[in-house]
């Protein structure tokens, strides 16, 4: 594996210390982020994902991932222009937009949110869905917001979480609906602990003994594979690594840590990916396995193969997203104090409807649309 003798990211590599303007600073950006958020879901979600979708399911992920695209793009703002976090992109330099299902290993519990950092640049943020543990849809705001994007929530029990799988992908399968889905086969962030124990299970089955990554587990992997294959541009294997330590949330918020981030993509077109389960699963191995070996070169060497595929994000584009998105939060709460009675009632309806919608997982069924689809499909019966 060769490896670039001068790597674009030896310009820094710190730790930042928690000063009180750090603190203060983060506690501006999380306020910022949550009454955005507040804002974009109780007043777009009633006509965006719930009146729209009873027409086409399509045209509202279409809306939905405009609107809370431009939310979302507050975040890899925070990380790499007021954070100053470095992220160095390497490894294959994949095009834009596609339609893809991307897998990636799990560090740390803000693993996910650097993948935005990704998307971002490729304009696939709205897009972005991942499987993650059923708890955090309920947690407030940010719960909501998880709902919104159709993340899909598991239990970490096969048996209750593959009809689930099955069930909402089944709704993806359009290729003209722009999809990134990503998975973490590891199925938890990675520890000493949980590494000793994926060690100790590897000896013991004859799989391979990871020390970086843990043992993906194959079954949700196949199965997504398996239903979204045909619509599928292709896989996208993402490799993130951390100097100095990797950060929780809260580092993120304050802008402790990281001071970089790396991130190594290898596009693997789906002809090369084979078919059955069985191979399937000895494919995720083998590639879980050259993530270790990669992360081996990155700890001797301070970096990727192949770095700088990535432009770094213009600083005037995410001014322009934040003033938008700001103008329209300020606009909205100004009608929520000064409107009329209905007005507050469509606010306290709203927030209801998200809140319970998002517990109970329910999602409006496209009546008008599926009415249509039908009238269609006579017709053309009728036709021949």
């Amino acid at each position: 594996m060769e490896l670039q003798e001068t790597p674009a990211s030896a310009k820094k590599s710190k730790h930042f210390p928690l000063t009180p303007f750090r603190i203060i600073r983060g506690v501006i950006c999380l306020s910022v982020l949550l009454s955005t958020a507040f804002v974009f879901l109780i007043y777009f979600v009633p006509v965006a994902a719930v009146l729209l979708r009873l027409f086409s399911t399509l045209y509202s992920r279409k809306v939905v991932a405009l609107l809370f695209g431009l939310w979302l793009g507050l975040w890899p703002f925070l990380f790499e222009k007021v954070n100053e976090t470095t992220v160095v992109f390497s490894g294959d330099k994949v095009p834009p937009r596609e339609r893809v299902l991307l897998i990636a290993n799990h560090r740390t519990e803000v693993d996910w949110m650097y993948v935005w950092n990704l998307a971002y640049r490729k304009g696939c943020l709205g897009h972005i869905k991942y499987l993650l543990k059923k708890s955090l849809m309920k947690l407030p705001v940010f719960g909501w917001g998880f709902y919104v994007l159709e993340f899909i929530p598991l239990e970490r029990d096969w048996v209750v979480d593959e009809p689930v799988i099955k069930e909402t992908l089944s709704t993806f399968t359009n290729p003209q609906d722009p999809l990134w889905l990503t998975v973490f086969p590891e199925g938890t962030d990675y520890s000493d602990e949980k590494c000793k124990a994926s060690q100790k299970f590897a000896s013991l089955n004859g799989l391979p003994v990871l020390k970086n990554v843990l043992l993906p587990k194959t079954k949700g992997f196949y199965a997504c594979l398996e239903i979204l294959r045909s619509s599928l541009d292709a896989v996208y294997d993402v490799t993130i690594a951390y100097k100095n330590q990797c950060p929780t949330f809260l580092d993120n918020a304050f802008g402790v840590d990281p001071s970089e981030v790396h991130v190594h993509v290898r596009r693997v077109p789906l002809d090369k990916i084979p078919e059955s389960e069985k191979e399937v699963s000895k494919w995720l191995m083998e590639t879980f396995d050259f993530k270790d070996r990669l992360l081996f070169d990155f700890i001797a060497n301070g970096h990727f193969p192949n770095e700088g595929t990535e432009e770094e994000l213009s600083t005037a584009k995410c001014l322009a997203n934040l003033v938008l998105v700001m103008a329209i939060t300020g606009i909205f709460i100004f009608f929520t104090f000064y409107s009329s009675i209905w007005g507050k009632i469509y606010v306290l309806f709203s927030c209801i409807y998200i809140a319970s919608a998002a517990y109970f997982n329910y999602r409006p069924y496209p009546i008008f649309g599926s009415v249509n689809e039908k009238l269609n499909k006579i017709l053309r019966m009728k036709s021949h």
